[in-house]
C-alpha cells in the first residue's frame, strides 16, 4: 500500500495535469478558505469536510480512472452543503439553470443555493470565462447586486 505521501503526491499531479488539459481554474485555494469558515463556525461540518478530503477525496483522485476534475467540484458540493443546507445546480452559458449532475462541463456555472433566503449563493465551481448570462447570474445570486 503507498504511504499517504506518496497518494497525495499523485492526486496533486493528476489534478495539475486535469486543469492543465481542461484549461480550467484551480479552485483549491477558494476551498481552502471555505474550510477555515467552516473551522471557525462549525467545527463538526470542519471535522466531515477534513474527512472526506482524506479518506475519499484523495484517493479518487489518485485512482488512475477517475476524473479529478469532477471528484474536486463534487468536494466543493460537499464543503458548500456543509455550509448551508441548501440546493447545487449549475448554469449553462445562456443561463439555463439545471440541477447539479455530474459531469459538469468545464463551461458551466455551479453554484449551491441555500435554503435560507437571506443568504447568498455559494460558489462551487467557476468556467474560466463567465458568459454574460452566468455573469448576470453570479452578480444577482452570489454578490446580490444587480451588476458589477
Amino acid at each position: 500500500m503507498p504511504a499517504p505521501e506518496d497518494v497525495r503526491a499523485r492526486a496533486d499531479a493528476r489534478f495539475e495535469s486535469a486543469l492543465q488539459q481542461a484549461g480550467a481554474r484551480d479552485p483549491r485555494e477558494f476551498y481552502r478558505k471555505q474550510m477555515v469558515a467552516l473551522r471557525d463556525e462549525n467545527p463538526e461540518a470542519f471535522r466531515r469536510a477534513r474527512a472526506y478530503f482524506e479518506d475519499r477525496l484523495i484517493p479518487a483522485v489518485a485512482a488512475e480512472d477517475s476524473d479529478p476534475r469532477a471528484e474536486w467540484l463534487e468536494y466543493g458540493r460537499v464543503l458548500a452543503s456543509l455550509a448551508a443546507k441548501g440546493r447545487t445546480v449549475q448554469i449553462d452559458p445562456t443561463g439555463r439553470a439545471a440541477q447539479y449532475a455530474r459531469p459538469v462541463p468545464a463551461d458551466h456555472l455551479v453554484l449551491h443555493l441555500p435554503d435560507a433566503p437571506s443568504q447568498p449563493a455559494i460558489v462551487v465551481g467557476l468556467p474560466l470565462k463567465l458568459s454574460p448570462a452566468q455573469r448576470a447570474t453570479h452578480d444577482l445570486l452570489v454578490k446580490q447586486s444587480l451588476g458589477s
